[in-house]
């Protein structure tokens, strides 16, 4: 399967407008943002848990990263309410479930191979940083390597916001809006930007709160072995 594939183009999903997708486990439901593979790929998506829905035990090979929209999220490692950020590098285990239900933002197979960094991020206890040589941005920082960059972003009303160089860059509005490229984002909705082509957004009356992730599409992206 592959959805949003070519990495040399600009790929948008409005994801508020589309169907759950049944996966293979009973009560959880994905809608797709990008992805290269079957069951097992390099994928993007939006994932919801109904009440009580569970996984079994299982081995992330390629890493997992997420984000608790809603909900909480959980496992035998603890209870994650919205807002948290979780990385489970390559080798991690778990059973994921949620007695309530959630929705989280995921992205799978997308580590270094050599990645055994495990982190673990409640944003909403964070408090966030003025940048100064962007106006009208304050950050979250989540992670960041040699390899990536992950923070969520919150800008102010009515402003410009602009990322001149990067080595690929994807966007998650959480809050808020903004328009960039003659297209209007509401929350959940995703785009993604090829390395080297800028961005620039005009967030809008209430400003925007995005989770952001750049410079880790230098790469080729394929599907996991």
């Amino acid at each position: 399967m592959e959805i949003n594939a070519d990495f040399t183009q600009r790929a948008v999903v409005h994801a508020a407008g589309l169907d759950w997708v049944a996966s293979p486990v009973a009560g959880v439901e994905r809608r797709m943002l990008d992805r290269i593979g079957g069951e097992v790929a390099r994928a993007t998506s939006l994932v919801r848990y109904a009440p009580g829905s569970r996984f079994s035990p299982h081995v992330h090979g390629g890493g997992e990263e997420f984000l608790v929209l809603e909900g909480v999220f959980q496992d035998e490692h603890g209870d994650f309410p919205a807002g948290s950020y979780v990385r489970n590098p390559p080798t991690s285990s778990h059973s994921p479930g949620s007695e309530t239900g959630c929705v989280i933002l995921v992205k799978l197979w997308q580590f270094d191979p050599q990645d055994r960094t495990p982190v673990l991020i409640d944003s909403n206890k964070m408090a966030s940083l003025n940048i100064a040589d962007r106006p009208g941005v304050a950050v979250l920082p989540l992670f960041r390597d040699a390899r990536e960059d992950v923070r969520i972003e919150i800008w102010t009303a009515d402003s410009v916001i602009r990322i001149p160089s990067h080595r690929g860059l994807e966007a998650f509005l959480l809050e808020g809006a903004f328009r960039e490229g003659g297209e209007d984002f509401a929350p959940l909705s995703w785009l993604r930007l090829p390395p080297g082509r800028p961005l620039e957004a005009h967030s809008g009356p209430r400003g925007a709160r995005v989770w952001i992730k750049s410079d880790h599409l230098a790469e080729p992206q394929t599907a996991p072995s």
